[in-house]
């Protein structure tokens, strides 16, 4: 690959699993740039709108092709909240634990607990052949919110998210299992086809 890859995100977590899905490419974040590169205002309302608007930005700034994302959980009893919210559900200063606290109070008492995981993923290179086209995918992961947090490992709702799939919460699962079936690994394998035809094309 002649060119590295943009990772748009300040969020480490996000940044170790994309590396761990791109194995073999050269993916880099906005902090090993060593310049000051402004942070995108995520006002969409939806999140392909924030994916796509990070990556035309970032790239833009940087002259390099850009992959943004954008996830966020989405709980049925709360008709979808906290959505595109969910890294500020508890406002500002953001904090897991916050919006944590702040979920669990929301759905104190109820039965129906039932969520989805959902990322968009959108790479740009606006000075590049790329040029105003996007590319987007997305993907999804069914499960569960508990009542109490369980595991040490993730980052955001992975300790309250339930997935009956592999039989454990997101934070107990580790990189491993989640790498395989979260919501960002599908929106991932959605898109690679064509990212990778697209990087090795440069």
């Amino acid at each position: 690959m002649k060119r590295s890859l943009v990772f748009a995100t300040r969020n480490n977590g996000k940044l170790v699993e994309l590396r761990e899905l791109l194995a073999g490419f050269d993916v880099i974040s906005i902090a090993d740039l060593g310049r000051d590169i402004p942070d995108v205002v995520e006002d969409a309302d939806t999140f392909i709108g924030n994916a796509t608007k990070k990556a035309r930005e970032v790239s833009a700034a940087t002259g390099l092709p850009a992959l943004a994302d954008d996830s966020g959980l989405e709980v049925d009893a709360l008709d979808g909240a906290p959505g595109v919210y969910s890294a500020r559900y508890a406002g500002e200063p953001h904090s897991d634990s916050a919006n944590n606290a702040k979920l669990l109070a929301a759905l104190a008492g109820v039965a129906k607990r039932t969520a989805r995981f959902r990322a968009a993923l959108a790479l740009a290179d606006v000075k590049g052949p790329l040029g105003a086209e996007i590319i987007t995918a997305d993907g999804t992961c069914e499960g569960t919110i508990l009542t109490a947090p369980r595991g040490t490992g993730g980052f955001g709702y992975d300790p309250l998210f339930f997935a009956p799939e592999i039989g454990m919460t997101f934070a107990e699962a580790g990189l491993g299992s989640k790498s395989e079936l979260s919501h960002r690994a599908r929106a991932m394998r959605a898109i690679k086809p064509r990212l990778v035809a697209y990087l090795e094309s440069l």
